[in-house]
């Protein structure tokens, strides 16, 4: 095809496809207050559901007297565990093969775990009588730290799994511990470390945080008794999972459950699992015959959703002298809680972890992850990254810095030196990924020439040099290669459902286009970045190219939306769709314009004559014939559908460098400098990327500088208000810097890779990096998150590097 003309170009521009920085079609709405989330949803009849919780985080149920909740005016029912166990939904699964209290059972497990539901005429009567119901608790021991619970005698947390020898990963070897899970090949490891001239270990504590949406978590479940039919508006980032285990608890044929996603403030991951508020609601709509909603509030929401993280990892690295890595060695054991309710893919109870050799070229690796119960909230998700690559991230990124410290090699150098290289993509990792293209080197270059690295070298040297210096400054880097777009079916499933995508496109007869996702967007930008898509394969102005989601009586069955697996694996459904209806389209454009179909081109929006570009029909026409005039037996109308199960994940990188200078008399840190280099190949729209990118780095900033869930001997969680959970304004938040380079991936339709998730993975550990070395020159390398100003203070005074003001 010729380079488009000047009209070409025009053509172009006003499709407003890939590549284009076109404003994002929802803001309209959500500026003016006019988006629709699940509390805005009012059913004629509607009761309203409150949870009685319990205040302690283990503990024997007694008895619970329901008598002066159901004497107040306006209340309906109160029920418990007792009320749920002839409808056997006392307990549910989980998306890890566990099981979960749907209502204490006998005993509470963690600190606001529900005990109890009461529904009522409106929310205000539900939280009066949920203060009525009294349950008489009888105190069992805690236990919080993982290390504690696996020792001989620690109490048995899960007395439901008592004699249970194995669970759904694998035997148990202690009555609290849940799975061992391992990969690579630990025989090669251990003889590369056994050779090895230069090793280096370090213990990190990646602490429990949370994702603390905007929106915390509802329902409004509406049952007809006359139809038998279920509907349930949610908020959930994988609303037809949710109607698949909604039909496997009640019972309700899957074909009579409709799940709707309406516009959702936020997910990171938070809004994947089932809770059991949602299971709650749905059996009292069922049982009273009436719709009833339940929306949490923030304590709830922080206290009870799905955390993140709470992993300690041991790490190990054997190298040569000069610093060329041999092997890498990572023991974790991961505080799961209550119950393992983890949303990762069934064959990986620790996620995607093993991409823990980063974007090195290591040779032999091994890796253990042992799950563990304790008396906190379960349920740890991929808060913002894909299935626990942020901890993976995070541990090669300190490994790399440990290493370098010890060697006396700049970290820059000694990242250089191990990069897997250009050439060698695709490149298969010692844990069995492959990674399908990159260009780690050109990036590293691109990062420190736009920092002046060197300049800031010298300049750090020449403040450690000053005693009299008031501020330290620390330079950080962090080279991280994501595994996203979960994922091929052959890998990757949800209760047994392949990680698949799917798209729906229909042409409508006057040209504009409607198109139908599995996905769910929280924020993403998909009604214009899929748009701008289909714009781009069809010819099709994306401004009147309609992206419906969250619909499961609408859309087709797909997987959701997390692990930033929208563009790589809904983005190639898409394009899929989209060049079915091409091929279609191609065949009735060489009807009407009487040639074959080799003798046509493609330009922008219409097929031209081969050598005579006066003879045309633009997309816009062949619609309206694809409803009056097609070739002899071909089916009318214009549309596909694609169910896309990808070859392989995509495997988008990046380079952060971050420059911060930290107050010796107070330990305040100030960020001077954060460049976030990303290459997540074939760029949508560019625009969008950006706005990801910037709020990726305010939450890695988050949870590096603020946030944790601290819990107390008893199980009390100290942090479960935005009193005292760090949330960055813009008053706190950093200027952030960003770049990017270009490596398609070579199986994706169309080269994407994903971007939303990598500025969260990788920012949090380059904020590490920059913090610890600012004390690197006194030998410390284990300083832990998060670095507050107090517990910076802690580290200055400790190591005699306090002024005294």
């Amino acid at each position: 095809m010729n380079a488009p003309t000047d009209k070409g170009v025009e053509r172009l521009a006003a499709l407003q496809g890939m590549g284009e920085s076109r404003l994002r079609k929802e803001d309209a709405r959500f500026i003016q207050g006019k988006g629709h989330y699940v509390d805005d949803i009012q059913l004629p009849g509607q009761l309203h559901m409150d949870i009685v919780r319990s205040p302690l985080a283990h503990a024997r149920i007694k008895s619970i007297d329901k008598s002066a909740a159901l004497a107040m005016p306006g209340v309906h029912a109160v029920l418990t565990a007792n009320d749920l166990k002839p409808l056997k939904l006392h307990w549910m699964p989980t998306l890890a093969g566990d099981v979960a209290a749907v209502l204490a059972d006998e005993k509470v497990h963690f600190q606001m775990q529900e005990v109890a539901i009461v529904i009522a005429d409106d929310r205000y009567i539900a939280a009066d009588a949920a203060e009525a119901v009294i349950v008489d608790y009888e105190e069992l021991p805690v236990v919080i730290d993982p290390y504690e619970a696996l020792k001989p005698e620690a109490p048995v947390l899960r007395e439901d799994l008592a004699g249970k020898t194995s669970g759904a990963h694998g035997a148990r070897e202690h009555h609290n511990h849940i799975f061992t899970w391992t990969a690579g090949d630990a025989d090669a490891t251990a003889q590369a470390f056994a050779t090895a001239p230069v090793t280096v270990s370090q213990h990190m504590f990646y602490p429990r945080v949370h994702p603390c949406p905007l929106e915390t978590c509802g329902c409004v479940a509406s049952f007809d008794p006359i139809r038998g039919e279920l509907t349930t508006y949610i908020t959930s980032q994988a609303p037809h999972v949710v109607r698949t285990v909604v039909s496997m608890l009640s019972g309700i044929p899957e074909s009579k459950v409709r799940i709707i996603s309406p516009d959702i403030g936020g997910g990171f991951g938070n809004k994947v699992g089932v809770y059991p508020g949602y299971v709650c609601a749905i059996v009292a709509s069922i049982v009273l015959g009436k719709p009833v909603k339940w929306v949490e509030d923030r304590i709830e929401n922080i206290s009870t959703t799905a955390f993140a993280r709470d992993y300690h990892m041991d790490g190990e690295l054997a190298a040569t002298p000069d610093g060329k890595i041999t092997a890498l060695r990572v023991k974790v054991v991961a505080d799961h809680g209550a119950f393992d309710a983890c949303a990762d893919p069934t064959k990986f109870p620790a996620g995607l972890f093993h991409i823990c050799t980063g974007s090195y070229d290591i040779a032999a690796a091994h890796c253990e992850v042992k799950g563990v119960y304790t008396n906190k909230a379960p349920g740890g998700v991929a808060y913002r990254c894909s299935f626990r690559v942020t901890e993976a991230v995070y541990l090669i990124e300190r490994m790399i810095d440990v290493l370098a410290q010890k060697l006396g090699l700049d970290k820059a150098v000694i990242r250089e030196k191990n990069f897997i290289r250009k050439e060698q993509f695709p490149y298969t990792s010692a844990f069995g990924f492959e990674y399908d293209s990159g260009d780690y080197h050109t990036a590293m270059k691109q990062v420190l020439d736009k920092a002046g690295y060197p300049a800031l070298r010298a300049e750090q040297a020449a403040r450690r040099a000053d005693p009299n210096a008031t501020h330290l400054m620390g330079i950080g880097l962090c080279t991280f290669t994501e595994v996203v777009g979960a994922g091929p079916s052959k890998m990757c499933d949800i209760l047994g459902v392949g990680m698949f995508d799917s798209c729906e496109i229909r042409i409508h007869p006057t040209g504009s286009a409607i198109a139908r996702m599995g996905t769910i967007t929280q924020g993403q930008g998909h009604q214009t970045t899929y748009a701008q898509i289909i714009a781009t394969e069809l010819g099709i102005g994306s401004e009147v190219i309609q992206v419906e989601e969250g619909d499961t009586s609408t859309a087709p069955y797909g997987l959701g939306t997390y692990g930033s697996r929208s563009t790589p694996v809904a983005g190639a459904a898409i394009a899929l769709a989209a060049r079915k209806i091409h091929a279609k389209a191609r065949k009735i454009a060489a009807h009407l314009l009487e040639v074959g179909e080799a003798d046509l081109d493609w330009e922008i929006d219409r097929f031209n004559v081969k050598g005579d570009a006066s003879r045309f029909k633009t997309m816009k026409d062949i619609a309206w014939a694809a409803y009056n005039n097609l070739p002899a037996g071909m089916e009318p109308g214009l549309e596909a559908v694609h169910y896309y199960d990808p070859p392989n994940f995509t495997y988008p990188f990046g380079i952060y460098l971050c420059v911060l200078d930290i107050d010796r008399a107070t330990g305040e840190t100030q960020v001077r400098r954060f460049i976030a280099l990303d290459d997540c190949g074939t760029r949508i729209n560019p625009m969008i990327i950006e706005g990801q990118i910037h709020g990726g780095l305010t939450e890695g900033f988050a949870v590096a500088m603020g946030q944790q869930m601290p819990f107390d001997a008893q199980g009390n969680l100290l942090g479960n208000t935005l009193m005292d959970y760090f949330l960055p304004t813009a008053v706190e938040t950093p200027k952030w810097e960003t770049d990017h380079t270009v490596t398609p991936s070579p199986h994706h339709p169309i080269g994407a890779k994903g971007v939303a998730e990598s500025p969260h993975v990788g920012s949090i550990p380059c904020f590490a990096n920059a913090v610890i070395d600012a004390f690197s020159h006194t030998g410390v390398t284990d300083l832990t998150m998060p670095f507050t100003s107090y517990r910076v203070w802690q580290q200055l005074k400790a190591h005699g590097l306090a002024l005294e003001v």
